[in-house]
């Protein structure tokens, strides 16, 4: 990364000339022309802590912790335009558009450009480690051959570190590992307002008095609590507290408050670790609840919060914070209303399209392609079937339930482990040899694709149930049964059959009995034929 950087100062001359042009430029397209869906807006827990605490983003925008991965999905969207258009900024027509786009942040109710104060991030709005003296040097740089006198100018700093940041990001946009470590480093930049510390300190000050002259008594109180405990919950290593950074620690109040928000508590669902509601924060944010059982002996707790505090990515369920009080243990996720894969599967009243359906495979499949090559290492989430795929109000799948997930680390490629999972899922190489590797995972997702082609009408397969349905679909790729028998009627055969036979086949290989029989997520659909729904050759290549 530090070579990448080393050439800012050599390609800056070639930016800002672009930009000059650009600046001049009179073009007012209609519409924002930013793509969100390759880089999506992923919430942070800060924002739900305190979203009013003000901080210098990238040490040039005057904004909020609410803000900071509003800004970072900004820019990244910019850098895609950028690749494709070679232009840094929009026009302000096109920027206004963009702003009062009320979906792009959806996610999260707290964040706009216009509420984050990034709406000023168009052409003419102004004149504007060594990887992060490389960023605010160009930045200087810029800043002085726009003539920009005042070197306190919070638009032309923030419009300046922005170009440079696009810039930077526009060459390895489509390296995700590269881009997830680039802007992991800019927090390094990111610092308290001044004048937001400066309004705080004489109020700091009375409660620090406060806290002295209360602290003989509350340890008093610390002490007593601790010695007559009965239940002593396992205490927070130094490690699991580094790693949970940028969740949110709601206190037990918080999460009972939030669960009871109607007269009667909403059960979203009970599973084998605890049982998730549905709740409503004080900001009037839908969040679902995990409640864990106090006879869990799996650790799903310390399991979930450890693997999705570090990776995020727009088809795996996001977690925004954590409790754990009283020997109590609690698990806030973002909501997603339409359920789990399950349930459409069941439903009587309507019936998933087939369009949908390849859309759902294919959007698992990115996320398992994610989970299993991310920078951290391979995660094998280990209960991956149709319960676990949680449906957005768009129908966008997402994994869910990491309270099995076991991360391989750098330079393994499997691990001897207890066996553990759901029976009708679980890879039979795995189940007779407990050697845990990225393959388990592949074999259930190839039975949820069955599943999916098959409409197959079960929650929970058994083994018998599974094997039936394995067997069947290899009778079908064999020529030994017709197409239309594996077919899930309801869709009434309005299907592509090329299509349909491609995915089938594709299945057969992810479930193969031996793990070296099978491919990786990466390559499963490399080797079959390209079909007309243009939906998963394209997003695996």
């Amino acid at each position: 990364m530090d070579k990448d950087f080393s050439r800012l100062s050599i390609f800056i001359l070639v930016v800002f000339s672009e930009f000059c042009r650009l600046w001049a430029s009179s073009d007012d397209l209609p519409g924002c022309p930013l793509n969100f869906t390759a880089y999506p807006f992923l919430p942070s827990g800060e924002c739900i802590r305190d979203p009013a605490v003000s901080i210098n983003l990238w040490d040039s925008f005057h904004t909020t912790t609410c803000c900071k991965t509003g800004l970072t999905t900004i820019s990244q969207a910019l850098a895609l335009n950028a690749n494709m258009t070679d232009s840094i900024f929009l026009t302000q027509k096109q920027w206004q558009n963009c702003s009062s786009d009320s979906s792009l942040f959806e996610r999260q109710q707290s964040v706009s450009i216009t509420n984050c104060g990034f709406d000023k991030l168009y052409y003419r709005s102004s004149g504007c480690s060594r990887l992060l003296k490389a960023i605010m040097d160009t930045r200087d740089e810029l800043m002085t051959l726009t003539y920009v006198d005042d070197k306190k100018n919070a638009t032309a700093k923030g419009i300046c570190v922005l170009l440079v940041v696009v810039a930077a990001a526009v060459e390895h946009i489509g390296d995700s590992s590269w881009i997830s470590d680039f802007y992991s480093c800019l927090l390094a930049l990111d610092s308290v307002d001044e004048g937001y510390s400066g309004l705080k300190y004489s109020t700091a000050q009375v409660i620090l008095a406060i806290l002295i002259a209360a602290s003989a008594l509350v340890l008093i109180i610390v002490v007593i609590k601790y010695v007559t405990r009965k239940r002593v919950p396992r205490p927070v290593k130094g490690k699991e507290m580094a790693a949970w950074s940028g969740l949110y620690r709601f206190s037990k109040q918080e999460i009972l408050n939030a669960i009871n928000f109607s007269s009667h508590k909403v059960c979203l669902g009970t599973g084998s670790a605890g049982r998730v509601y549905k709740a409503v924060l004080p900001s009037g944010q839908i969040v679902a609840i995990k409640h864990i059982y106090k006879s869990n002996t799996s650790d799903t707790f310390t399991r979930e919060v450890e693997g999705l505090s570090r990776i995020r990515h727009p088809h795996l369920v996001c977690l925004f914070g954590c409790c754990e009080e009283d020997g109590e243990q609690y698990l806030v996720y973002e909501f997603c209303s339409n359920g789990n894969l399950a349930q459409h599967l069941l439903k009587r009243d309507t019936c998933l399209t087939w369009d949908k359906r390849v859309k759902i495979l294919r959007d698992c499949a990115i996320a398992l392609k994610f989970l299993h090559n991310n920078p951290y290492g391979c995660t094998v989430h280990r209960d991956i079937k149709l319960t676990n795929i949680l449906l957005t109000d768009t129908m966008d799948p997402k994994l869910s339930d990491f309270g099995l997930a076991r991360m391989l680390g750098m330079e393994e490629s499997k691990v001897f482990t207890d066996v553990r999972g759901t029976l009708g899922y679980m890879d039979p190489e795995y189940m007779s040899n407990a050697k845990l590797t990225s393959a388990s995972d592949v074999y259930s997702f190839g039975i949820v694709i069955l599943q999916i082609l098959s409409g197959r009408k079960v929650i929970e397969l058994d083994i018998d149930a599974r094997d039936q349905l394995t067997r069947k679909a290899k009778d079908v790729i064999m020529a030994k049964r017709p197409a239309t028998e594996f077919e899930d009627p309801r869709l009434k055969g309005d299907l592509d059959a090329k299509d349909f036979r491609s995915i089938l086949h594709i299945a057969v290989l992810l479930v193969a009995n031996k793990s070296n029989g099978r491919p990786s997520i990466d390559d499963a659909w490399k080797n079959t034929q390209t079909f007309k729904v243009e939906y998963m050759h394209i997003y695996l290549s």
